[in-house]
């Protein structure tokens, strides 16, 4: 088997204990290594089989992607695999880490998982924007959401959205949020929108703080093509990709479809979405219960 190692930085003490122990449990079990270039540093004083960026990884390169870290690392692994269809298994080391499949208190168990083939891939939809203007370099994709925001003004913007070239909908706000069911559960829930469970097939269209009391989030097909016309008192708004984000000027054209790819993630035989939400976002929490 083969293993990838993901992660920002390896800062604190705490993690580089437990980054050292993961390449040690990993040689005795005979498990070939491969760390990111990220990592090159750090893992030159223990035995790795290899050092790989994102331009380096085909389809058979690794077996699994392992991201240590929180669910910020997470969705940087997405610029890393890209299209290769190689799975990602998060290994949270942060606060929250609802994203990751493990703890890092477990990886044990976790690499014992993988050994026995004790798992399932889930395919997460992956979000693309096509623009007029060149923006995110060679990779406008997400895995979360795509968001427009007001910029540098505390003045709303309107955000006109059309579904499939037909108008949906003139969104007086501080900005708008497209959302996979991945990026429900963040920034789209905290402005009120939906859980969407992983496979159910459908985005999510979420106003950040409107000025309409009718206004509501919506459910979509995600076949659908949503494009997009900003106007405010400024020239310029931002727009984001998961953590990245640029400025663009009012009269760019930007339209968000999904892509024709799929992020694979590593799910552990006990974990499931239903008990992630209750143990993560204390769903349906009740001490009466």
């Amino acid at each position: 088997m083969k293993i990838g190692i993901y992660a920002r930085s390896l800062n604190s003490e705490g993690h580089q204990h437990f980054a050292r122990e993961l390449f040690s449990l990993l040689n005795q079990r005979g498990i070939a290594i491969y760390v990111h270039e990220n990592l090159s540093e750090f893992a030159s004083g223990v035995h790795i089989d290899g050092v790989f960026g994102h331009h380096d990884l085909m389809p058979d390169s690794i077996d699994f992607l392992l991201s240590l870290g929180g669910d910020g690392t997470v969705l940087d692994t997405l610029m890393i695999v890209r299209d290769t269809g190689i799975p990602v298994l998060g290994v949270n080391m942060g606060r929250f880490g609802f994203l990751a499949s493990s703890q890092q208190e477990d990886i044990r168990s976790t690499i014992d998982e993988l050994e026995k083939n004790s798992y399932s891939i889930q395919e997460r939809a992956v979000l693309k924007l096509e623009s007029d203007q060149p923006l995110f370099g060679d990779f406008p994709y997400a895995l979360n959401d795509f968001v427009i925001h007001k910029k540098d003004t505390s003045s709303m913007i309107t955000v006109r959205a059309y579904l499939n070239g037909v108008f949906l909908n003139a969104y007086w706000a501080d900005g708008l949020i497209c959302s996979t069911p991945t990026g429900s559960s963040g920034y789209s829930l905290s402005c009120g929108g939906p859980l969407l469970f992983p496979g159910s097939r459908s985005f999510v269209i979420t106003p950040i703080a409107p000025h309409n009391l009718n206004v509501r989030p919506a459910v979509i097909s995600e076949e659908s093509v949503v494009s997009f016309e900003t106007e405010g008192r400024t020239d310029s708004y931002l727009v984001t990709l998961d953590s990245r984000s640029e400025t663009v000027t009012k009269g760019t054209k930007l339209a968000i479809q999904k892509a024709n790819f799929s992020f694979r993630t590593v799910r552990l035989q006990e974990e499931s979405y239903m008990n992630t939400i209750r143990k993560k976002l204390m769903w349906g929490l009740d001490n009466r219960n």
